[in-house]
C-alpha cells in the first residue's frame, strides 16, 4: 500500500446553452439562471469546484458587434450589454458564496479603454474574484477585430491541487500545457465556446486528450451544450473519467487525485531538459 500523500478535488465540468446576442438582456438573465442551477446541482452532488465554458453568459457574435454592417470589422463594444453581464456575474458570485463553491467562468473583461480581454474568471467560496486569466493565443478574428491578448499564465490552488487555465483555441498549442506542467500544476481547466460549427469539435476533444496524456495532467474540458463532443474531465492517462451524457445543459463530476511523490512527471521533465534530441 502506498504511503505517498494524495491531494484530491472533486470538480464539475459544465456545458451551457450557447448565446451570442450581445444586446439580449433577457438572454443574459436566462444564462445566469441556468448557470446558478448547474452550480446548485453540482454542489448537491459533491463538487467543490465548477468549471464553465468560455463566454458562458454570452459569446458575442463578431457580426453583431462589427462596426461595419457589411463585413466583419473592428468590434463596437458599446453594443455589448456590460451592465447585464456585471449584474449576472455579481449574482453568480453571491451564489458561489452561498454554496461555498469554487467557480471558474468564461466572461469578457471590460477595460478602461480599448478592447476587452476574453478568458476565465475564478471566484472563490466566499464569492470573491481571486484570479483572472486573459486568453493569450487568440484566433485570427479575435486578434484582428475583437480582443486584446493576455500575456501571463495563471495558476491557483484548491485543496492543495494546483490548476492552470486555458481558453478559446489554446488547446491546440502544446507549448502552453508543457509550460504549465513545468510549473508543477496538477491539471489545466480548458474552456471554449467551440468552433463556429459545434458539430466540428473533434480536434478540440482529441487535442485535450493528447495534452492530458503527453503532460500527465488532469484536463477539464468545458464547452457549449449541443457540441458533438460533450464536456468532461480527462485523466493524466488521457482517458475520459467523466463526461456529460446529454446534449443539453449539464455537468459531469470527477475527482482529481494526485500523488505528491508521483515520479513519472519528474522523469519526463528531466528527459526534456537533458536529452540532446529534445533540447533546442
Amino acid at each position: 500500500m502506498s504511503t505517498t500523500p494524495t491531494r484530491s478535488l472533486t470538480i464539475a465540468v459544465a456545458q451551457t446553452t450557447y448565446r451570442d446576442d450581445p444586446a439580449d438582456i433577457a438572454g443574459f438573465s436566462a444564462a445566469g439562471a441556468e448557470i446558478r442551477a448547474l452550480m446548485a446541482r453540482a454542489r448537491a452532488d459533491g463538487a467543490e469546484l465548477i468549471q464553465f465554458p468560455e463566454g458562458a453568459l454570452c459569446f458575442p457574435s463578431k457580426r453583431a458587434l462589427s462596426s461595419d454592417p457589411n463585413q466583419v470589422a473592428e468590434a463596437d463594444w458599446q453594443r455589448f450589454a456590460w451592465d447585464a453581464l456585471r449584474a449576472e456575474l455579481d449574482t453568480i458570485s453571491a451564489e458561489a458564496a452561498r454554496l461555498k463553491l469554487w467557480t471558474v467562468i468564461g466572461v469578457p473583461q471590460q477595460q478602461p479603454e480599448g478592447r476587452p480581454a476574453t478568458g476565465l474568471t475564478v471566484i472563490d467560496p466566499t464569492g470573491t474574484v481571486v484570479a483572472r486569466y486573459d486568453e493569450r493565443v487568440l484566433s485570427h478574428t479575435k486578434d484582428s477585430f475583437m480582443y486584446r491578448a493576455g500575456t501571463d499564465p495563471v495558476v491557483f490552488t484548491v485543496n492543495g491541487v494546483r490548476l492552470g487555465l486555458t481558453s478559446g483555441l489554446e488547446v491546440h498549442f502544446p507549448e502552453l500545457y508543457t509550460a504549465y506542467e513545468e510549473a508543477g500544476v496538477d491539471g489545466v481547466l480548458f474552456s471554449t465556446a467551440g468552433p463556429p460549427d459545434l458539430t466540428a469539435t473533434a480536434p478540440f476533444a482529441s487535442h485535450a486528450v493528447a495534452q492530458a496524456g503527453m503532460n500527465q495532467l488532469w484536463v477539464g474540458f468545458a464547452l457549449p451544450a449541443g457540441s458533438a463532443d460533450p464536456a468532461g474531465l480527462i485523466s493524466p492517462d488521457g482517458a475520459w473519467v467523466a463526461r456529460c451524457s446529454t446534449t443539453g445543459p449539464s455537468v459531469a463530476l470527477g475527482t482529481i487525485a494526485t500523488d505528491v511523490g508521483e515520479p513519472a512527471r519528474a522523469w519526463r521533465r528531466s528527459v526534456r531538459q537533458t536529452h540532446p534530441a529534445l533540447r533546442d
